[in-house]
């Protein structure tokens, strides 16, 4: 992370304190907030009962979560378990908002936080710079053949001939994205340093930030064809899932490298599988699979062209606190985020980092 945010995390308790200090609930109130997973650490938990009555769930499995979720007037939902109509009516009809811990919204019902009228944050921004190292390393991984050629030690099959365990380059090379969003753009920040040849992406729309990057925005079918390396960073929707099918990969390069740190739904694994094993593409790094997490077994845990990492990707300098510290409060839009609200209707009191109103939940559809 930069180190104006290392600053800001270091300052965290102090400013979470201070924030939380200056709420005052009508008539003293003490909203009852959920929060769904012990994993965060004592100091916020302790932070926030100053002016909260919080329930921490001790498990994280649905059942206890959905066991501790009536009369919650604010959750900060911190699993990817399933947030829907069903948590929310058995909530019922004092809940004020709820915040995620994730970027992914693909998970959640927008619809029913819509329906329902109900404020949901994300936290969008928080993984940009963490993921895009995890895919820059994931890249070179595997052009390079980390994982076959460990393997290859293992096995004592070590060859010192010239050919021996050649990869693929990235100096020179055409690089595709796949969803130009906040990921995706931090991501060719680091591709800055690797010189490489051509920049593609391709989405819904042109972004305006592209242009910094000297990124073309072309379609799905010649992205594919192009590039040398292809990152997925889109969300997972209706109309994404399985975009990465048997069609796409036999449009791919032969020696093409593919990176996922999206979401696992987004590839069809089995056409994946049966395009490494058939050298239709050259390699793929993963950290993102289907299912979460991976059976060992699994037929693509097998596969030595394919460098799979476990869907984990804070944190960098930080350690684990100072990581949930970020997520769970110094977001400049909406992380924690307990809300009030008057009689009439208006918005009373939100806690997050710089106060801005809340986006509804047909924002993040």
């Amino acid at each position: 992370m930069r180190s104006s945010s290392l600053r800001l995390i270091k300052h965290l308790p102090k400013m979470l304190e201070a924030a939380i200090n200056d709420v005052q609930f009508p008539g003293n109130h003490r909203p009852k907030l959920l929060v769904t997973c012990s994993d965060v650490p004592v100091s916020y938990i302790e932070a926030l009962r100053r002016k909260c009555e919080v329930t921490v769930c001790p498990g994280t499995s649905r059942d206890e979560i959905l066991k501790a979720t009536p009369g919650a007037e604010g959750i900060l939902w911190l699993t990817a378990d399933r947030l829907n109509g069903e948590v929310l009516d058995l909530a019922g009809p004092q809940l004020k908002a709820v915040s995620t811990l994730t970027s992914g919204m693909d998970y959640v019902s927008a619809e029913a936080f819509r329906q329902r009228k109900i404020p949901l944050g994300h936290t969008p921004k928080v993984v940009n710079d963490p993921v895009a190292d995890i895919a820059i390393g994931l890249m070179i991984a595997a052009a390079r053949r980390f994982h076959e050629g460990r393997l290859k030690i293992l096995d004592s099959d070590w060859d010192a001939t010239p050919q021996w365990m050649l990869g693929q380059d990235v100096v020179g090379s055409t690089v595709g994205i796949v969803g130009f969003g906040g990921i995706g753009q931090t991501i060719a920040k680091r591709l800055r340093g690797f010189d490489i040849g051509r920049l593609l992406y391709t989405g819904r729309n042109k972004k305006p930030e592209a242009d910094q990057f000297a990124a073309e925005y072309v379609g799905f079918g010649e992205l594919l064809r192009e590039s040398d390396f292809v990152f997925i960073v889109c969300p997972l929707t209706s109309e994404t899932s399985k975009l990465f099918d048997a069609e796409a990969f036999k449009m791919m390069k032969s020696t093409s490298v593919l990176i996922n740190v999206a979401r696992g739904g987004i590839v069809d694994q089995h056409a994946l599988v049966e395009a490494l094993k058939s050298g239709t593409i050259f390699a793929a790094g993963l950290d993102v699979m289907t299912p979460e997490p991976m059976p060992p077994s699994d037929p693509i845990m097998s596969l030595p062209n394919c460098t799979i990492f476990s869907h984990r990707t804070p944190s960098r300098n930080c350690n684990q606190e100072k990581l949930r510290g970020n997520v769970l409060y110094c977001r400049s839009e909406c992380t924690i985020r307990f809300s009030w609200w008057k009689t009439d209707g208006t918005l009373r009191i939100m806690i997050s980092f710089e106060l801005k109103p809340h986006k509804s939940a047909a924002h993040y559809r």
